[in-house]
């Protein structure tokens, strides 16, 4: 290619990259990083077929002013917690959020499927759930305390176990991405079977709207961050699977890191879902207006800060004209 025309082709790129490095457009340190990378492509092919060219120069400057405005940001350590909550995760989960409705429309199948299953086929909640569990449950219906699980372990110790199990979960759910994705749906299935098995029960004992109202009161963050969570595994097996421009390499670098911070991410949803399960979720006294009050604002939490708060946070980086 004529460097007239490796000029041509790539002008607009480059101008673009100038203007964030001058801070006239906003972007997350990820993406200053993907565009370094391509700057620096753009480089070794002008050191290669138009060595010593003004075309070289403008380049290897450029990607010199791009490497210190990267480890600049880098070494800004003072706010790194609250900007990665704040700022870094959210424009950076923005970009998967198909991955995110791909692991809820998994999951909701397998709910369905738990469902249908548990209802045409008389053992299967006692093959998803368990003899011990289910026996102990009925007993618990014959002597009308039907949540009565909630309630035999100690505040605390229910709290931390439950915590612990759900963050084992999670990183399953993220780590079995490797396998392609098919660990990640795997668990996405289990998980997903197990939770349309355990309602359909209760609903067949004419006990749905009691199990709803004091299940949902943990269930809704927890469920939702093990479908983040998958979202996680997918985002790594995509790395994998669909490098698009990047080597495979790469790729599969930067699944990894967004997958990673995916899953940290859900870290604190998940000590408040531990939280609710082990001392809230016992009390199922309470009034039904307060449980629903818990649900919604539990529900409302996960869809701004994972769907809403990184749809505006893009919107508001996007170069004004």
């Amino acid at each position: 290619m004529r460097e007239a025309a490796f000029v041509k082709q790539n002008k607009d790129k480059w101008t673009t990259f100038e203007n964030v490095l001058a801070k006239k457009t906003e972007i997350n340190p990820d993406e200053l990083s993907d565009l370094y990378i391509e700057i620096t492509d753009h480089l070794s092919y002008a050191k290669t077929f138009y060595p010593q060219s003004n075309t070289e120069f403008f380049l290897n400057a450029l990607a010199g002013q791009a490497h210190r405005q990267i480890y600049k940001t880098k070494r800004e350590s003072k706010n790194r917690i609250v900007r990665f909550w704040k700022t870094e995760f959210p424009t950076m989960f923005y970009h998967h959020h198909r991955e995110l409705l791909i692991a809820f429309l998994v999951f909701g199948f397998f709910v369905a499927v738990g469902v249908f299953s548990s209802a045409s086929q008389g053992d299967f909640v006692r093959s998803i759930l368990g003899d011990g569990y289910v026996n102990m449950t009925l007993d618990n219906i014959e002597n009308n305390d039907p949540m009565k699980v909630y309630k035999e372990q100690g505040e605390f110790n229910m709290f931390l176990g439950i915590t612990i199990n759900n963050i084992r979960v999670a990183l399953m759910a993220f780590v079995y991405g490797i396998l392609l994705g098919v660990g990640t749906i795997y668990v996405l299935l289990r998980n997903g079977l197990m939770l349309g098995s355990f309602q359909y029960f209760f609903f067949e004992k004419g006990l749905g709207w009691e199990s709803v109202r004091t299940i949902w009161i943990h269930g809704t963050i927890e469920i939702s961050v093990i479908i983040i969570a998958g979202c996680a595994g997918l985002v790594l097996a995509n790395g994998l699977l669909f490098p698009g421009t990047y080597p495979r390499i790469e790729s599969f670098k930067m699944g990894v890191v967004n997958g990673l911070k995916i899953v940290v991410s859900t870290i604190p949803f998940f000590v408040i879902a531990g939280f609710l399960e082990g001392f809230i979720t016992r009390h199922t006294e309470m009034p039904d207006w307060l449980a629903i009050f818990i649900i919604l604002a539990s529900l409302s939490l996960i869809i701004f800060y994972y769907i809403i708060y990184p749809i505006q946070l893009h919107k508001k980086n996007q170069p004004h004209e």
